[in-house]
């Protein structure tokens, strides 16, 4: 098995293999949990993008082909934002102008802070046994990398 290496054989083992796996199975855990609490992630993503208390610059409504774009740097392409924002409408989280634009509810801000209550969870499940220490190395270790590779993370 893969996770029964030595540490000499792990340093000969490529770096985009592992993080390619790490990602999948990340999205898969965090997205599991999310189903299991009814929602998705993309949903999540939506009313964040939306809230002006959160990820929206402005607190205006965006189209959305204006939130595929703003999300471009962590959309999954299986990510549908027209049937997701349809969800969220008929839960009255979201409500739709005549020029397409979305906009976040007062009960879409309510269900965005309630929803996000589950991130800490979350990432504990995910960093269990890995101290912070470790972790902020691991992360500094995939920016010097990219970075090797010129496609060095915004800072």
């Amino acid at each position: 098995m893969m996770m029964n290496l030595t540490d000499q054989q792990l340093a000969a083992q490529p770096a985009a293999y592992w993080t390619g796996m790490a990602y999948e199975a990340l999205i898969a855990f965090t997205r599991a949990r999310q189903a299991e609490r009814g929602f998705t992630q993309p949903q999540f993503w939506l009313l964040r993008n939306l809230s002006e208390k959160d990820l929206s610059f402005d607190g205006q409504g965006r189209t959305v082909a204006e939130l595929h774009e703003a999300m471009s740097s962590y959309i999954r392409p299986e990510d549908d934002l027209d049937s997701e924002s349809k969800v969220l409408l008929e839960r009255g989280w979201l409500t739709q102008d005549d020029e397409g634009r979305l906009w976040i509810t007062e009960a879409g801000e309510t269900a965005r802070i309630e929803l996000g209550k589950h991130s800490p969870a979350i990432r504990d499940a995910i960093h269990d046994g890995i101290d912070d220490a470790d972790y902020v190395t691991a992360l500094k270790v995939l920016r010097q990398m990219m970075k090797n590779v010129e496609g060095a993370p915004p800072q």
